[in-house]
């Protein structure tokens, strides 16, 4: 039996008895079944980070160096050899690789592509026909998001696809119906035209969350999230780790750029203890920065009317920020927020987000 059942997964709107009783039989799984196990491409050591069907993501704060990380990984997918600590290998019809760039000036495109060209030891002076290099930066979210779907309807012989900027195909990374509709999109993707797809999302400044949202969504249904980090002894080295892999995990790796501007692996590198990211334990941990973006969230341009409102409204928004709690502690951080933060005011039944023009901050993404 095939391995996988085409459906139309539709554009939205109220579905008929027909097209519902379509997906409900293409959605069945059954014993009699057979399914073929998805083609692995990419690893590290003999752990498996990426395979077809699926998508996954690289994470780090700015200028931890993840595009010259995913640099890497392109490279590798294309060369069909090891590079840095990345082995990859594009099953025949699937060699094709799409780059997506919604960041950085064509300028700066243009040297990130030279440098996976070198990283392969493939000629800069030639176009390679299996690299489909795009930029999007002057577009908006929803125009970048049907380019990308057009160029997968118009070539099947794609077998990995890289969005560096995965938060520039939405408007907001604490919206939640957006956030579902990003992931969904990656999900509907990478199965329908059987490739996988690699995006590329900031952390948090003030912590080693995943921003936003849209991070809480990818993390939960990624198949493996890579933390890309400047090391605490040397700052000129990154170091690689899992944040959360479905196979098991490798061990960690650092890089450094070199005189040529290339990536390379640092030698008798040592990490310690703080590697790998930890959670905050107490909301007073938290920035005040981190809280703005909580509460920006959650009031949006609205009072909130009602203690309960209020608390359920915090955790949805905190837990978007990586900072996810049960009632008693929202409880305390309300109080926290109105007593000491002054963030929060209540008047009669109304609870106010407090912003000032002075303090008013913009969160703005920093280039890689």
């Amino acid at each position: 039996m095939e391995n996988e059942r085409k459906t139309d997964h539709g554009a939205g709107g109220e579905l008929g008895e027909n097209q519902l009783s379509d997906i409900l039989s293409a959605a069945q799984i059954k014993a009699t079944d057979t399914y073929e196990t998805p083609p692995q491409i990419i690893w590290i050591e003999n752990s498996t980070i990426a395979t077809l069907g699926n998508f996954s993501a690289s994470t780090g704060k700015a200028k931890s160096k993840k595009t010259f990380n995913v640099s890497a990984i392109v490279a590798a997918s294309l060369a069909g050899q090891q590079v840095l600590n990345y082995r990859a290998h594009l099953p025949e019809g699937k060699r094709r690789i799409l780059y997506v760039d919604t960041e950085q000036s064509r300028f700066h495109c243009h040297t990130v592509l030279e440098r996976i060209l070198r990283l392969a030891g493939l000629p800069t002076t030639a176009d390679n026909e299996n690299l489909d290099f795009i930029c999007l930066r002057e577009y908006s979210p929803a125009v970048r998001v049907e380019v990308i779907d057009y160029a997968l309807r118009q070539r099947r012989d794609y077998g990995l696809v890289i969005i560096d900027g995965l938060r520039d195909l939405m408007l907001d990374i604490n919206n939640t119906s957006e956030s579902v509709e990003v992931i969904n999109k990656m999900m509907e993707w990478s199965s329908r035209y059987d490739l996988h797809i690699h995006c590329v999302l900031h952390l948090n400044k003030g912590d080693n969350n995943v921003r936003g949202h849209i991070g809480t969504e990818m993390s939960n249904k990624a198949e493996t999230v890579l933390v890309i980090s400047k090391s605490n002894e040397n700052p000129n080295i990154s170091e690689v780790h899992a944040l959360h892999i479905r196979e098991k995990e490798f061990k960690p790796f650092a890089f450094a750029v070199d005189d040529n501007g290339l990536p390379v692996i640092a030698e008798n590198h040592s990490f310690d203890s703080s590697v790998k990211p930890k959670t905050r334990t107490g909301y007073m941990d938290i920035p005040v920065e981190q809280h703005r973006e909580a509460l920006s969230a959650a009031f949006g341009d609205k009072p909130i009317k009602g203690f309960e409102n209020m608390l359920q409204a915090l955790m949805t928004a905190y837990e978007a920020i990586g900072f996810k709690r049960g009632r008693s502690v929202i409880i305390k951080l309300l109080q926290y927020l109105t007593d000491n933060l002054k963030l929060i005011v209540k008047r009669d039944k109304l609870f106010y987000y407090d912003v000032t023009p002075a303090e008013t901050l913009l969160f703005e993404e920093e280039e890689d």
